[in-house]
């Protein structure tokens, strides 16, 4: 690693990972640069992601020209294409992978977001896509929905890696550990090596912010001075309040005797994760959701511009986090005293987030279908 920002903040105990990638990124060798230069030690993709790559410039044009023949449906096109960036992405971040013992080097690919209410459907395309990319350090992300848990769980159990996603209440997260623990034991009755399986959870913090400060604007927009005074101060405070929280929730469940029967079996905790953080309100810091949750044993999932500032004038504070349990608590009771509902927020925040994954599925599902009828028809004006 050559930047001293980035190095500083490995150092602390956060694995870089990019929330980006696409085949110009893996075949110019952008990727490997950022590996090299940056620290980047893994990354994590989503349908938005694959719907912007394909709409961009023509790397995909000879896979899909491909593709095109014969009676391929879209959506095993689209299989086909996602898995292809995925493999190729693994196989770059290969030694990484090994250097770091399975620890890092990964790269995740997520299940069809339509599938996440679907318990049984979610196993099988967390199957589907195991097999498909067929590289040890790929990790499969599955949404934290209730119906998700029990597939992560089963997953789990199968030797699968796996990056559970979408989670923001502290109740779930919780909910998403447990059915971690349950995963590694059930591996460990049907007789696999704990060693071998690695997980991921994804804590969403800058959109907790985004909800949280629309409501705050509307109490400030009021006619009570003193509500708006109190509002005016807690915006920007939720997301990172309630992130710091989730660690504090995980270093009590990685800190109990069951985990710990597990750990001795081989097992390895499954790291928080902290994902959107790219700051949404260009008032606020643009590194704001990086240096304020830097932990150990944690994993930052960064896109490009928030990568980039780090880079450039990333400051790392000492002990953000758990120094920061007594202040995180405040804040949210703060919030609920206002009329802020936190479980509101948190459930209008999944279901947000389903509806929006599912809308970039569609979108990566046109995307593709109208580069499959591009291909199309220039093979008949070949003929």
């Amino acid at each position: 690693m050559t930047n001293p920002r980035l190095e500083a903040l490995a150092d602390a105990g956060v694995s870089i990972w990019l929330d980006d990638l696409n085949r110009p990124m893996i075949t110019s060798g952008e990727l490997q640069g950022l590996i090299d230069d940056a620290g980047v030690v893994g990354v994590t993709t989503n349908p938005t992601i694959f719907a912007a790559a394909l709409s961009h410039g023509a790397a995909y044009d000879e896979q899909v020209r491909s593709l095109c023949e014969g009676s391929n449906s879209l959506e095993n096109v689209t299989f086909e294409i996602t898995t292809e960036d995925v493999r190729r992405a693994c196989d770059i971040l290969r030694p990484v992978y090994d250097a770091t013992h399975g620890q890092d080097g990964r790269v995740s690919i997520e299940v069809d977001p339509r599938m996440a209410r679907d318990t049984p459907g979610t196993v099988d395309m967390a199957r589907r896509l195991w097999q498909a990319v067929d590289r040890p350090n790929v990790m499969i992300k599955i949404p934290a929905t209730v119906q998700g848990l029990p597939a992560i769980t089963h997953v789990l159990s199968e030797g699968i890696n796996v990056n559970v996603t979408l989670i923001f209440s502290l109740d779930r997260y919780r909910g998403v550990m447990n059915a971690f623990l349950v995963g590694l034991e059930q591996a460990r009755e049907a007789g696999r090596d704990l060693s071998t399986i690695h997980s991921v959870a994804s804590f969403f913090v800058s959109r907790v912010d985004s909800e949280v400060d629309r409501r705050l604007d509307a109490l400030i927009a009021g006619s009570d001075p003193a509500v708006a005074e109190a509002a005016t101060q807690l915006k920007g405070r939720a997301g990172i309040a309630n992130a710091r929280l989730a660690y504090q929730a995980y270093q009590e469940v990685f800190g109990t005797p069951r985990w710990e029967n597990l750990r001795d079996d081989g097992g390895h905790a499954q790291r928080p994760l902290w994902a959107s953080t790219g700051v949404k309100n260009p008032a606020y810091p643009d590194t704001m959701y990086v240096t304020e949750l830097v932990a150990p044993n944690t994993v930052n999932t960064m896109p490009m511009a928030t990568l980039a500032a780090m880079a450039d004038h990333g400051e790392i504070p000492t002990d953000p986090v758990t120094g920061g349990y007594d202040e995180a608590t405040t804040v949210l009771d703060d919030l609920e005293r206002l009329g802020v509902r936190y479980q509101d927020v948190v459930d209008l925040l999944e279901e947000e987030g389903l509806d929006k994954f599912v809308t970039s599925w569609n979108e990566l599902l046109h995307g593709i279908d109208e580069a499959l009828i591009r291909a199309r028809e220039g093979e008949q004006g070949r003929r």
